[in-house]
């Protein structure tokens, strides 16, 4: 579990192979929330404003996803959609969770689409918010997001991007940030899963419309009206594409919902899943 000293770190499980460090709340049915790709996340530091109000009626299972955070970095690991949606049916696997209601943040929002398009049965529902997976110009915001390198001043930029509201990117905010982007091995491994030119990376963690159409889960899709990382059109297309998926638009809100609008999103995922 985590500690106060080190609230980032939780347990340790083998995930297909991969020692991963996972924070884990509450009781009843599982909800994985998989976090997104900025520099120096973590599951904490994305999750920390959810996983108390989740784990209240679920057991919430937030995994570091390979070449982030604190689980471990394997030698010669390639990085890539297949590899993190492995990683968490691995985990499930690990911990005896037949079937987890997914939450994605951004990539984490393309690798919950990736896991229930190849294993549906092994997905309750879905939420998404500020989801990748399918394709768009990439934004300058995400390229600035990728195309990190530390130091203070350039964490600033980047929080710049994902924040509507000035009042929580503050130097605070910038200084644990950059600190956590430059623990060992957390720029190395961030460094190489997003190399110029970035387009690239933007349609390597897309899943075919096809498949998406095919999903029969119910989804809510959760976007940012502002959000200058992954464009709100995303967010629609989606909805076209998923048969049972309700799209909520947040206004005065960037790529952060579930940091921004927390008593909103909070409330709406809970109603969601225990619907």
């Amino acid at each position: 579990m985590a500690t106060e000293e080190k609230p980032e770190i939780g347990a340790t499980a083998d995930a297909n192979g991969i020692k991963t460090n996972y924070l884990e709340a509450g009781q009843g049915d599982a909800v994985i929330p998989v976090h997104g790709s900025g520099p120096g996340v973590t599951a904490y530091s994305n999750w920390r404003l959810v996983i108390p109000a989740l784990a209240e009626y679920f057991r919430v299972l937030a995994p570091d996803m390979v070449g982030f955070g604190y689980t471990e970095r394997p030698e010669g690991i390639r990085y890539g959609v297949q590899t993190w949606a492995d990683q968490v049916i691995g985990l499930m696997d690990t911990l005896g969770v037949p079937r987890a209601h997914l939450i994605g943040n951004s990539f984490g929002g393309a690798i919950g689409l990736r896991i229930a398009t190849q294993h549906p049965d092994r997905v309750g529902k879905l939420v998404l918010m500020g989801s990748m997976g399918v394709s768009f110009p990439i934004t300058e915001g995400l390229d600035r997001v990728w195309g990190y390198e530390p130091s203070l001043e350039n964490m600033r930029k980047v929080l710049d991007v994902f924040a509507y509201s000035r009042d929580i990117v503050n130097d605070e905010l910038a200084e644990v940030r950059y600190r956590a982007s430059i623990q060992p091995g957390f720029q190395e491994s961030f460094a190489a899963m997003f190399p110029a030119p970035r387009q690239r990376w933007v349609a390597a963690m897309c899943t075919p419309e096809e498949e998406i159409r095919q999903l029969p889960h119910r989804a809510l899709i959760i976007h940012g009206r502002e959000d200058k990382v992954i464009p709100v059109q995303t967010s629609l297309r989606l909805m076209e594409l998923i048969d049972n998926g309700d799209l909520a638009v947040y206004s005065h809100c960037g790529h952060w919902s579930m940091i921004e609008r927390n008593r909103d999103f909070n409330r709406a995922v809970h109603e969601f899943l225990t619907d």
